[in-house]
């Protein structure tokens, strides 16, 4: 044990000698709650020296995201106290005058947010929002010169064609450019420091690994330090040179990544890791004696649908041709890239959205119309539910629109779905951003249970989720299946979660099927290079792999470009 407090005081300390670039002393933030508070941050101390990368990560409500939005004095103005110290590139954030926290956001510090949608304006052009950070910290500069300073950057971010993309506004590019646009906001004034909270969150795995090893490039030809924010340990382990872990605003534990990732000190990591669902690890085989997954009849089944958006030349076909089955009792996993069709697809089945052309069938006859049986699971919880309605009348509303029962039952039936997913039936007026995430996911399961579904379209439910929240959405999912002999359509872009939860699995690439089989034999043994590109971009636990992985794709990628 001495051990280890010897090693946490050196990863505090870093470089000998070096004065630390970012220094934060027993800081503290609490934030009123109705005539109380709550403490999200608790006597938090931590160091980052210099071309360091450090790793927060955690619980969602461990703090993390308080303690970076701390680091740039983002919490002044909002009814925050704070208490002990944060110094950044030697400014005492707490005591800044506004002009000074002007000068440290931009010039010493910069930040990346999780979602670039709510983070840049629809209105204007990405270059112009760029150009208009860069002139701000630095006035002096022309507005010629401001546009050049975008289009440099956004070139080295990765976009192509930088000066006519500079142009696009937030809607014509993709998630992971958007990120990347980002990524050249934060750059524009070569900052020191770059904080990044959860900056691959709702990427696919191809995508998230090309901003990892993008950030990765920028901190080895700049030397600027790196504080990652992630509820991803995969995405921490090939990406910074320090781990904290934080649980209820208190620092966990402390340590070189290698050294928290293969032998935590604290039982509290040892969760984390356990939770994590391994891409390598097969799929549990079913218990003696139990039916298989996949041996009912044939519940849903679409032939060659396709599905095209737009007019004449701008038309464009998000899903070309797919044909699958989906039996009873079974869960299919549905993977590929952003833009892929996976989500078209999954509203298709629950005929959110009618097919151009092509049949879904439900027990072997044509669909026509929406249909109680069939029933979806959204990605982001906060915009499919009411924010002005009680989380209650948000699962009651199928069963008014079935229109058998009193208001009595309704109300009564809605408290047992809640019960059901694991909620507090008391918690029927409850509005949606007064729960967790995982709680806000439960509720949209308990939406989808109530008109009794044969089949579950499940679009993204864990992304956003961390690995114990996310573990336990996954294993409510998996007893409802059991329990009431549900099929499930798993959609997601994490394979390691679909591996450990779908009994076959569906590839997507630009609306088509490219792999499909049992999810052990695709995995273990994937036939088409699509899919083994997706494979080799999950993210791995174990440093020295993804060290190699990431060192694999550079070598790949300057290939091509001497090719090119």
């Amino acid at each position: 044990m001495t051990a280890v407090r010897e090693e946490l005081a050196a990863t505090d300390t870093g470089a000998a000698g070096a004065e630390p670039l970012i220094d934060v002393r027993e800081l503290t933030v609490e934030f009123p709650v109705g005539g109380g508070s709550v403490r999200a941050v608790d006597d938090l101390s931590f160091t980052l020296s210099p071309g360091r990368a450090l790793g927060i990560v955690g619980e969602s409500g461990s703090g993390k995201s308080t303690v970076a939005g701390a680091l740039l004095g983002l919490h002044r103005g909002t009814g925050a106290r704070l208490t002990g110290t944060v110094r950044v590139g030697g400014i005492d954030v707490g005591a800044a005058s506004a002009r000074e926290l002007k000068r440290l956001r931009g010039d010493t510090a910069a930040m990346i947010f999780q979602d670039p949608l709510s983070s840049l304006d629809p209105y204007m052009a990405i270059g112009d929002q760029i150009a208009e950070v860069h002139r701000t910290h630095a006035p002096q500069v022309s507005r010629r010169a401001a546009r050049d300073r975008a289009v440099t950057v956004l070139d080295r971010v990765g976009i192509a064609d930088a000066a006519r993309r500079s142009r696009s506004r937030p809607h014509e590019f993709s998630g992971g450019m958007r990120q990347r646009a980002l990524i050249a906001m934060a750059l524009a004034c070569e900052p020191r420091v770059l904080v990044a909270d959860e900056p691959t969150t709702a990427l696919d795995v191809t995508v998230q690994a090309q901003i990892l090893d993008l950030l990765h490039e920028l901190r080895a030809e700049t030397g600027m330090g790196l504080v990652l924010v992630s509820h991803d340990l995969g995405v921490v382990a090939g990406s910074v040179d320090d781990m904290l872990v934080m649980r209820d605003g208190r620092a966990g534990e402390r340590g070189p990544v290698g050294r928290v990732l293969t032998a935590p000190a604290e039982p509290y990591t040892r969760a984390l890791l356990a939770a994590v669902p391994r891409v390598e690890t097969p799929r549990a085989e079913a218990p003696r004696g139990a039916a298989p997954a996949s041996g009912g009849d044939v519940l849903l089944e679409t032939v060659a649908v396709r599905r095209e958006f737009g007019r004449r030349k701008r038309r464009t076909t998000a899903v070309d041709g797919v044909s699958l089955t989906v039996s009873e009792g079974e869960t299919l996993g549905v993977v590929g890239e952003s833009g892929s069709g996976k989500t078209t697809l999954g509203r298709m089945l629950v005929r959110l959205l009618e097919p151009s052309g092509g049949q879904v069938r439900y027990r072997g006859r044509a669909l026509t119309g929406m249909r109680s049986e069939l029933q979806m699971v959204f990605q982001d919880p906060v915009s499919s539910l009411n924010p002005r309605r009680g989380i209650g009348e948000s699962v009651a509303d199928p069963l008014r629109a079935a229109g058998a029962l009193t208001d009595t039952e309704i109300t009564r039936r809605a408290g047992e779905l809640l019960e059901r997913v694991g909620l507090d039936p008391r918690w029927y007026h409850r509005y949606p951003h007064e729960l967790s995430g995982g709680q806000r996911q439960r509720v949209g399961i308990a939406r989808a249970l109530a008109p009794e579904p044969k089949l579950i379209v499940c679009d993204e439910p864990v992304s956003a989720l961390d690995v114990t929240t996310q573990a336990q959405v996954l294993g409510l999912l998996s007893e409802l299946q059991r329990e009431l002999g549900l099929a499930l359509v798993l959609i997601a872009h994490d394979l390691a979660v679909v591996r450990q939860a779908a009994d076959r699995v569906a590839v997507l690439r630009a609306g088509a099927i490219v792999e499909e089989g049992p999810v052990n034999t695709v995995y273990d043994h994937p036939q088409d290079p699509y899919t083994k590109a997706l494979l080799a971009a999950v993210p791995v636990l174990d440093p020295q792999e993804a060290t190699a992985r990431r060192s694999a794709r550079s070598a790949t990628r300057e290939g091509m470009r001497m090719a090119g």
